[in-house]
């Protein structure tokens, strides 16, 4: 009998498959809901309610730390990003990194993934400590957002809850914050609202010349199961993954069709073979071990700026039959 499994995840092209049947999980009947990541996230650390879910990496790195995750990670990092194009901020008062320094800087949540790659980007390569900036949490465009899961921060960090009733990108338009990190585009910014930018505007270049330095792409969700199912089935962690595996498989090879463009671009072919060219064949990799320096590098960020209550080792992070597949 199958193992009934609900599941919760974006309907981006490296999942379609998952969605459409092309990517059956093995064993398992599935019922997949298409959710934005955020709404995942709430779910799943708040409540559990998927079997199997997209997940933060930074706040299942949290959990697991502690040792109360519900959930066990596969490799398979549906949601990767540069995140020097996150950095938004008031262009009349900032203009290099270093002007960072003694500002006051919102953000939605300060254990989002996002959030703690920019914070351990700053720090390494421009010299600019979390402790040098004053944050201020709350909603991007709705007022309330909390952390979605709970944090103790060291005591130099300075961190307070913005009113209420207000939201960042409404304090950053006004002037009243200096900044935000986001991972969505506040809509201050969209809006076009005076000196309002983006701290490296040409970011393209800027997270090239980052990957070309440190050969790092930044890993910002993976997926998690329920650990009672994994104790219960433990095939299903890697029939899970493989069917993640085919997915993205799938979709890279649908990236690739010049005769017949998937990608509602002119050009995708072109930005196709420019990432191939700069980051290698299998740019965007899942598993394990293809991911050691990007997963151990999140890893100490987390444990470096008071997240995590220890840094979590490599060989803890995910189901362990998925560190080794078979091969023919």
């Amino acid at each position: 009998m199958a193992v009934e499994l609900s599941m919760s995840v974006c309907n981006y092209d490296r999942t379609a498959a998952l969605f459409d049947g092309r990517a059956p999980i093995e064993g398992c009947d599935v019922t997949a809901v298409a959710l934005e990541p955020e709404e995942s996230f709430h779910r799943a650390f708040k409540f559990q309610e998927f079997d199997v879910t997209e997940m933060s990496m930074s706040s299942y790195l949290v959990t697991l730390s502690r040792g109360d995750n519900h959930y066990v990670a596969i490799p398979a990092f549906v949601s990767r990003l540069f995140r020097h194009s996150s950095i938004y901020v008031r262009t009349d008062r900032i203009k290099t990194p270093a002007d960072l320094k003694g500002k006051t800087m919102g953000l939605p949540e300060y254990q989002m993934t996002a959030n703690v790659w920019v914070r351990g980007i700053l720090q390494e390569e421009y010299g600019v400590k979390p402790s040098d900036i004053k944050w201020r949490r709350g909603g991007l465009e709705e007022p309330g957002r909390e952390e979605r899961a709970k944090i103790t921060l060291p005591p130099d960090i300075d961190i307070k809850a913005v009113p209420a009733d207000r939201t960042i990108s409404d304090m950053l338009a006004k002037g009243e914050i200096d900044g935000l990190l986001s991972a969505r585009a506040p809509s201050c910014f969209l809006q076009g609202a005076p000196n309002v930018g983006r701290l490296f505007p040409d970011y393209p270049a800027v997270e090239e010349a980052y990957f070309s330095k440190t050969k790092l792409f930044p890993i910002m969700h993976a997926i998690g199961i329920r650990k009672s199912i994994v104790e219960k089935h433990p095939w299903v962690a890697v029939n899970i993954f493989k069917a993640y595996l085919k997915a993205k498989a799938l979709c890279m090879h649908e990236l690739g069709q010049i005769g017949h463009l998937h990608a509602t671009l002119p050009w995708p072919i072109a930005a196709y073979d420019h990432a191939r060219k700069v980051m290698g064949e299998d740019y965007w990799p899942y598993g394990a071990h293809e991911n050691q320096l990007p997963l151990e590098t999140l890893a100490r960020y987390s444990f470096e700026q008071g997240l995590s209550v220890r840094q979590v080792a490599f060989e803890e992070m995910f189901a362990k039959p998925t560190y080794e597949l078979s091969k023919i």
